[in-house]
């Protein structure tokens, strides 16, 4: 097995609400190989987002402890000069809403031209030359008219390909991309998904994806961690997960996928809602949620730990073993991209 690019031990997050730290990451381990594409999953308010801007020094204000190696090196220990030149460059990061990404009074191109030249050296010419070949990498159309306009001027499709090409102007090892089709009609949501495909086979860097739609972490990713309550709670391969998933929180999550072929019934639900950080629970935090509590759930919070003759697997449950034996496919696969929209 190749050694991860990134890996995250033990991250913590913590947020001063004025009259105490408030713990919205609860030490995250996750990692991510070249190549692969990892999918972050989980409802609102998990910790999704707040992991991987942890992991690049983005939360102004935070107390971030833990480690965050990239490719051996403590991103966490770097200095904002050593960490600008990973972040942006080998790390690129695209937001889920680019119209408040960008720079409103910037035109495009000199957006594109200020990470080519903080990147890779281009400037003048050079950097709008390759600031072009960008766009037209992206699919955009007219690109060397985009490049004089502004993006209040471009559609939301037109600014998520402007910001995919700043993320490639630093030619990444690693792209994260965080709900990066969430303001985006299907059709458009489908070709971004699509690019984002396609330029990872071509450059081989690795992506991961932030998303809540199971039906895009299911067609595109290769393993998937599942997040609740700032915790890793699940991790394994993607066809398996989808296949039998393991933690009661993950087999709610598919149960409650609709069936566009099955009969019309009502929808499954997840009972209660996610507690909030400042009221966490003394054990597992679903355990108020979950039909399979027992006394053990409630004394201390699980870890992530291999499941029984699945070692590609982990799953934080306290409840495991008793659940996992015996257990058949409990979940189909949900809709993909192309039955969805069919």
């Amino acid at each position: 097995m190749t050694t991860p690019l990134m890996q995250l031990r033990g991250l913590t997050v913590d947020f001063d609400t004025g009259p105490r730290f408030v713990r919205a990451l609860h030490g995250i381990d996750m990692e991510i190989r070249r190549g692969e594409t990892l999918g972050v999953v989980g409802e609102s308010g998990c910790g999704k987002s707040i992991t991987w801007l942890a992991a690049l020094g983005l939360l102004g204000g935070a107390r971030v402890s833990g480690q965050v190696l990239f490719d051996g090196d403590d991103l966490l220990g770097m200095g904002p000069r050593a960490l600008s030149k990973v972040r942006g460059g080998r790390v690129a990061l695209i937001f889920q809403d680019p119209a408040s990404a960008l720079n409103p009074v910037q035109r495009v191109g000199r957006q594109i031209g200020e990470a080519l030249a903080l990147h890779r050296g281009l400037r003048g010419d050079a950097a709008r030359t390759e600031a072009r070949r960008l766009l037209d990498r992206v699919g955009m159309s007219n690109a060397a008219q985009r490049l004089n306009e502004y993006p209040h001027e471009l559609s939301g499709g037109m600014n998520q390909r402007v910001m995919i090409a700043m993320a490639l102007a630093g030619e990444p090892d690693l792209l994260i991309a965080d709900e990066p089709t969430t303001a985006l009609d299907a059709t458009i949501q489908a070709q971004i998904l699509d690019l984002l495909g396609n330029l990872q086979r071509e450059t081989g860097m690795a992506l991961a994806l932030i998303s809540h739609d199971l039906g895009v972490i299911a067609d595109m990713a290769d393993r998937v961690a599942v997040m609740y309550a700032g915790r890793v709670i699940e991790e394994a391969p993607a066809a398996d997960l989808f296949a039998t998933p393991g933690h009661p929180y993950t087999r709610g999550l598919l149960a409650a996928l609709p069936d566009l072929d099955g009969p019309r019934a009502r929808l499954a639900a997840i009972p209660g809602s996610v507690p909030a950080p400042n009221g966490l629970p003394p054990g597992c935090a679903f355990a108020r949620r979950c039909a399979h509590v027992d006394g053990v759930c409630e004394t201390a919070p699980p870890t992530l730990r291999v499941l029984p003759d699945a070692p590609a697997r982990h799953v934080a449950c306290a409840r495991m073993d008793a659940l996992w034996c015996g257990q058949n496919s409990v979940a189909a696969a949900p809709q993909t991209r192309e039955r969805a929209n069919a």
